[in-house]
């Protein structure tokens, strides 16, 4: 998965990436990014003002694609707010010649004083399924560049700890120590500020019994084959991930405090309403306006962007008071 995604050949380094492939928040209509846009700015701002006004304050986009969302929300805040703020992009994919020569390109994230941000990040991390075999025990599933699946390896004792903590039972697990590793890696590099996941989750409580993985093509769906013509994605167990995240604290003398919601409240607690607007109050504006509200209700519609988990974590910060 890692190498069909990531490697010389993948679909994040040679291939289209997310473009032409799938739908997100940030790669939908000009006005659903610059939407999305703003509510990070606006996120951005409230961090800046928890943190007393720093200089300067990292913005950083892991997993970013092609940077678009940070050059959004550059455009979105204010003068004085974009001038203290350093944009960074975090990816393992080349920088695209026509990027801001404003934002800086990392393929690791460094230590940092502000905000990360990290958009459909970590249901990319590469992780492994377990079967049972034919005498019920737990087995790594292989697969080749055809997509054929064969029973492989017992997971290792890392591994099984994890299933048994967070996924127990079921007919295909998803290993999601990879997940909480790259999380927890992230948190870690948080000085100061607020680390936000935002993705496809389950937790415990409805863990699916077959899993999730599968494959993204020209935006239909389609099987997970790892020869790098197509997404490979599997949601991701947000509950492991915040407890890795929370982990990171004592070991770097941290605080570390969690809010888990979904990304219809974040939105709506940073200012995207759907609401229709009143023709009479503007006649002229009216079809902007009405088409506008249509774009910021696919943000937060329920069965749709708006259902997406929203994990924030403060290093000596409260999440709960930065999204009231």
């Amino acid at each position: 998965m890692d190498r069909a995604l990531y490697g010389p050949d993948g679909f994040y380094v040679l291939g289209e990436g997310a473009s032409g492939h799938f739908h997100t928040s940030v790669s939908g209509s000009s006005t659903v990014t610059e939407l999305f846009a703003a509510a990070i700015g606006e996120l951005l701002d409230r961090v800046d003002f928890a943190l007393g006004r720093p200089d300067p304050l990292d913005l950083l986009d892991v997993g970013a694609g092609s940077g678009a969302l940070l050059e959004a929300v550059l455009r979105s805040i204010g003068s004085d707010l974009a001038a203290r703020t350093r944009p960074t992009v975090v990816e393992r994919r080349p920088r695209p010649a026509d990027l801001s020569p404003y934002l800086t390109w990392l393929d690791g994230i460094p230590d940092m004083t502000g905000l990360l941000i990290a958009n459909e990040w970590l249901d990319n991390v590469a992780l492994d399924v377990v079967v049972a075999d034919v005498a019920g025990n737990d087995v790594v599933l292989l697969v080749d560049s055809a997509g054929v699946e064969t029973p492989g390896h017992p997971p290792t004792e890392q591994e099984s700890a994890w299933l048994a903590r967070w996924w127990p039972s079921g007919h295909r697990r998803e290993i999601g120590s990879s997940r909480d590793i790259a999380w927890g890696t992230a948190v870690s590099q948080v000085h100061r500020g607020l680390a936000v996941t935002i993705d496809y989750s389950h937790v415990a409580a409805d863990r699916p019994a077959y899993g999730t993985l599968t494959g993204f093509r020209r935006g239909r769906e389609t099987a997970p084959i790892p020869d790098g013509s197509c997404d490979l994605t599997a949601h991701v167990a947000i509950d492991s991930v915040a407890a890795a995240g929370v982990a990171t604290g004592p070991a770097y003398g941290k605080v570390v405090r969690t809010l888990l919601t979904d990304q219809r409240t974040a939105l709506s607690a940073l200012g995207v309403s759907g609401r229709r607007p009143d023709y009479a109050a503007d006649p002229a504006g009216y079809t902007v306006a009405l088409q506008r509200a249509s774009d910021a209700a696919e943000l937060i519609e329920r069965g749709g962007l708006g259902a997406f988990a929203w994990l924030l974590q403060g290093v000596d910060l409260d999440p709960t008071a930065i999204l009231r």
